[in-house]
């Protein structure tokens, strides 16, 4: 059996639509051509329930303060922010939301019950500031929470949610991100005979449309009552772990998480396994890449979390992967997940006494594209080399024609033609570094696309130059 060797660090090879494609998106997931995509890519709990407010048909992308400035943000912050992501050409990828979290309001509500912006960090309030924003070609989004108090104990939209909803539009907010604190016990769902009653996300999702103005609905419940089986009628993205932190552990485990919910995503909501920690500092280079990578493939929204007035050269080339982007933003709006896992005993890390976290070593992510293509993500997940060899049927592509590969990460086609027939994919990781801030963590993700040749009229398998 012959065997393609790839040398990777963290790559990226498929071929890819365009954004202005994605922006045509059909709000329904097209019927996948073959009965083994259909088989390893199922969608059929998609379409159930989604909201239809002509939003979400690719997932959200921008940046969003938390992650990096949690409640030390300003009006300062957020216009140069706006700022920063035009002048480094990251407005021109997609990233398009500037979306303020919690700490935004005054500690109290006004004499009217209204919601208030700070006056020591946001004195001109946040219509000044959605003009500014919106001046500069971008959206803006802000934050609430489902409960009486946000998370950082801001007065919350419970109760209040038409009132709010109301001046939100009114100061001309594009994006609402929706949090669970302080909720009173309430939960946002409850099963009645046999259907859904919601209680808690639905009055804002009916305030918000209300207003007449388009306002993306981002609820973020944290996956405790699994919102892929509810939040779809609700809102355009949905929540499905806990909050991310910056380091490979909890990256890869939210990962796992949210790969359960797959086949409940598509055009008009997606599952959302939180903000980006990429250029954040917790993380080495190839780790991030491999985070970019997997949030690409997964459709993840896109939201930067990092400071991008102040980032690295390497931060802001990993986030401006043109190529990779279009995974995440590609029409067909499939869900990547994981497809296979190798290992004989897998790589364990020690973290506790009690808490020993064991990876299989070889991970195989895959996702169908538009345009009858595939990206496949070749994922080790240890610090130790690991070899990977794949059957190409195993992602689901059959004997009967050839594929083209290209690599999104070196942005090179590594190969022209690739018999499918009795072939294999294989990846040498480099060997791991001794320290733990260097080990290199590796993603690399593959897709093909067919070409209009018998398998056998294909070409002799061909190397990429050493």
């Amino acid at each position: 059996m012959e065997v393609l060797r790839l040398r990777l660090v963290v790559a990226v090879l498929v071929l890819l639509a365009s954004s202005a494609a994605a922006a045509r998106a059909p709000p329904r997931i097209a019927p996948l051509p073959t009965a083994a995509l259909r088989r390893l890519y199922d969608t059929s709990n998609y379409g159930k329930l989604q909201l239809n407010n002509g939003l979400a048909l690719t997932p959200q992308m921008g940046w969003n303060s938390w992650n990096f400035f949690a409640c030390n943000i300003n009006e300062t912050v957020i216009r140069e922010t706006a700022d920063a992501l035009v002048s480094t050409g990251l407005a021109t990828l997609g990233y398009n939301y500037v979306n303020i979290d919690d700490c935004w309001s005054y500690v109290t509500r006004g004499k009217k019950g209204q919601l208030l912006p700070d006056p020591k960090t946001f004195p001109s309030g946040i219509k000044a500031l959605a003009d500014y924003v919106h001046g500069k070609g971008l959206k803006l989004g802000i934050y609430s929470d489902a409960g009486v108090s946000t998370c950082q104990v801001r007065p919350g939209s419970l109760f209040h949610e038409n009132d709010d909803a109301a001046l939100f539009a009114s100061w001309g907010v594009d994006y609402l991100k929706y949090d669970n604190c302080y909720n009173l016990g309430i939960k946002p769902e409850k099963r009645l005979q046999n259907s859904y009653a919601l209680v808690m996300y639905p009055p804002m999702r009916d305030a918000l449309n209300s207003t007449g103005r388009q306002i993306f609905y981002s609820l973020c419940e944290w996956g405790q009552d699994d919102p892929a089986l509810w939040a779809g009628k609700v809102g355009n993205s949905w929540r499905t772990t806990d909050d991310i932190v910056d380091t490979w552990k909890s990256m890869t485990d939210i990962a796992d998480k949210n790969n359960k919910w797959a086949s409940y995503a598509g055009p008009g909501g997606w599952n959302d396994p939180d903000m980006l920690e990429v250029g954040n500092g917790g993380m080495t280079s190839a780790e991030y890449r491999s985070h970019f990578s997997i949030w690409a493939l997964m459709k993840a929204p896109l939201l930067i979390g990092c400071d991008v007035r102040n980032m690295t050269s390497e931060t802001l080339e990993i986030l401006s992967n043109k190529e990779v982007i279009q995974v995440n933003q590609d029409p067909l709006g499939v869900q990547g997940r994981r497809i296979l896992g190798e290992g004989k005993y897998g790589c364990c890390e020690f973290i506790t006494m009690s808490n020993l976290q064991c990876n299989l070593l070889s991970q195989v992510w895959a996702g169908p594209l538009s345009e009858n293509r595939l990206v496949v993500a070749l994922w080790n997940r240890c610090s130790e080399t690991a070899n990977f060899t794949i059957k190409l049927p195993a992602v689901g592509l059959d004997g009967s024609s050839a594929y083209s590969v290209r690599d999104l990460w070196q942005k090179e086609d590594e190969l022209h033609a690739l018999p499918v027939l009795d072939a294999a994919l294989k990846m040498d990781s480099p060997a791991p570094e001794k320290k733990r801030s260097e080990r290199r963590r590796h993603a690399a993700v593959l897709g093909s696309q067919a070409l209009e040749q018998k398998s056998d009229q294909t070409p002799a398998l061909s190397s990429p130059p050493n």
